[in-house]
């Protein structure tokens, strides 16, 4: 597949995802968030055995890959998406943000549901300790909140940079997913850069919305107010960053298809249905 029908097939995914509707987009956002959780707790059994990190990284990227496979939804990889489409003409600013939202919401559920599950799993219901995986996941959380806030501005900084550094991978394995027909060539294409980016050890926005919360449970001392402050907003706006301008808009500026198709207005009008139904109801009691 040449890039120009990559980017083809990326514009047609964005249009698809601006008509799922709230209900659809939380449930597929909840089970990306949750999938993704899990092969990260994959991880922390790995890394808890003593093996080097190389091997968490091989491991982690199977819970991308099956998300995708199922056709489900992750922010991180909307972040590159969604600009694309707008760009192309298959989805409004406000269709992006509404996708975003909505999906950043249902990833957010996901990873702490399994992080609960997680928790209970691993303690027997809270009957027994924690181990090394607990022990673990604490030193993960501390390391990616409280070292930040120690360096001031500077860890937030950092948080950010490291974001950036790991979704502009993320977006690429989103839109390498479509490089292919086969199953396989598929999974070869998003294995190769989402294991180089957890290789790296760089921030991932959805990842740390399970291990973060995992490591609270597990014990680490740190605040609701310290996750979000020094880790997941500017790891988010890293995400966002690299998403839109290395991959979405970038590949879209240089690749874009000849002639770009108009906006389709049925997009919005898609969008406003259910005001408009509600505005109808209005003012047939009047």
């Amino acid at each position: 597949m040449q890039p120009q029908d990559l980017i083809r097939d990326a514009l047609e995914a964005v249009a698809r995802k601006s008509r799922l509707g709230i209900g659809d987009l939380l449930i597929r956002g909840f089970l990306a968030g949750g999938l993704l959780a899990y092969s990260t707790s994959l991880v922390l059994i790995v890394l808890s055995q003593g093996l080097p990190p190389v091997a968490g990284a091989i491991l982690f990227p199977v819970g991308f890959v099956i998300l995708v496979l199922l056709g489900l939804e992750l922010a991180t990889g909307n972040f590159a998406l969604f600009p694309a489409g707008v760009a192309g003409g298959r989805a409004s600013w406000s269709g992006m943000l509404r996708n975003w939202s909505w999906v950043y919401l249902g990833n957010l559920a996901g990873s702490l549901c399994y992080a609960g599950l997680f928790y209970l799993a691993v303690t027997n219901c809270g009957a027994s300790a924690s181990g090394a995986i607990g022990d673990l996941a604490k030193q993960i959380a501390l390391r990616k909140t409280v070292s930040y806030a120690a360096l001031g501005f500077r860890g937030w900084e950092t948080a950010f940079v490291k974001g950036l550094l790991c979704n502009w991978m993320v977006t690429l394995g989103a839109v390498l997913a479509l490089a292919s027909r086969s199953t396989l060539g598929k999974v070869a294409a998003m294995w190769l850069p989402i294991m180089t980016f957890f290789a790296h050890g760089y921030e991932h926005s959805i990842v740390n919305m399970f291990v973060i919360p995992a490591g609270r449970m597990f014990g680490a001392q740190l605040s609701v107010a310290q996750w979000w402050l020094w880790n997941q907003l500017p790891v988010t706006l890293g995400n966002i960053v690299s998403g839109a301008l290395l991959t979405g808009l970038a590949l879209y500026w240089t690749h874009a298809p000849a002639t770009p198709p108009a906006f389709d207005s049925r997009i919005e009008a898609e969008e406003a249905a259910p005001v408009n139904v509600l505005r109808d109801l209005a003012n047939a009691g009047s």
